[in-house]
């Protein structure tokens, strides 16, 4: 389920979250989406660089267990503190495959990532896992019989009930033992229903509506993996870097790493 055409008639979820993060590479459409959002949730701005916090913390986690090969699913458009950005300054060589379903996030992504060869950008959607992890493109990068790093920041809250278990599984069965899974995803707890239901209108008008979840439903996508300490907390609490602060905590994301059995 790949995006082939550029499409500026409704918002798409990588430019509303360029926009979030100050980025300039999004449409009026996008930004009115974004008004919209934060009608509803003021610090989506704020949660959006703290996802980005954790994204740097669970890289460098990764990569300080071994891990030298990554693939960033949903990775949206390149920004400063990306994932090979944090990965090849730990472990110089380390390789990274971007994935994303927006044409923009292709030609922005190999334009500014034309000189680095261990680094690639393809357009592919998590739905089937099994088409991104079989590119070409991927496969000459990523050796699939070693563990591997994936993140899915902030994309599993894309993800149906229904579509869940076969795109997770198929993900996991893809991956050698000791591979990393990141992932984080929005949630209802302690947060009130108008709020949860502003958002989730905006995003009803994307190509990609999004679910909030509660703590255990949200934990599912760790099956077959073992949480690694802290377990899966809101990301404020995945531990914490005094050399890398992040904003205050919104409380609005749960994170967590785990490791493929």
């Amino acid at each position: 389920m790949t995006d082939t055409n550029l499409d500026t008639t409704r918002p798409h979820v990588a430019r509303i979250y360029d926009y979030y993060l100050g980025g300039k590479d999004n449409f009026e459409v996008d930004r009115d989406a974004v008004v919209a959002v934060e009608a509803a949730m003021p610090e989506v701005r704020q949660l959006a660089l703290e996802n980005r916090a954790f994204l740097r913390r669970a890289v460098s986690h990764m990569t300080a267990a071994g891990i030298r090969q990554f693939i960033d699913i949903g990775a949206g458009l390149p920004t400063a503190g990306n994932t090979h950005e944090v990965a090849q300054t730990l472990a110089p060589g380390a390789r990274v495959v971007y994935v994303d379903n927006d044409p923009i996030v292709l030609s922005h992504g190999r334009a500014l990532l034309a000189t680095n060869a261990d680094t690639t950008v393809v357009t592919a959607d998590l739905r089937d896992p099994a088409d991104v992890v079989g590119r070409p493109e991927v496969r000459k990068l990523i050796d699939f019989s070693q563990p591997v790093g994936v993140l899915l920041i902030a994309m599993t809250h894309f993800l149906r009930d229904d579509e869940r278990d076969e795109v997770m599984g198929e993900l996991r069965r893809s991956l050698a033992p000791g591979s990393h899974l990141a992932t984080t995803h929005v949630t209802v707890d302690q947060h009130s229903a108008e709020a949860v239901e502003g958002v989730e209108a905006v995003y009803r008008q994307t190509p990609t509506p999004i679910f909030f979840r509660t703590h255990d439903e949200i934990a599912r996508f760790f099956d077959g993996f073992d949480l690694l300490d802290p377990g899966l907390v809101t990301v404020d609490a995945w531990r914490p870097d005094p050399a890398d602060p992040a904003p205050e905590a919104t409380r609005w994301l749960y994170g967590g790493v785990g490791r493929r059995r």
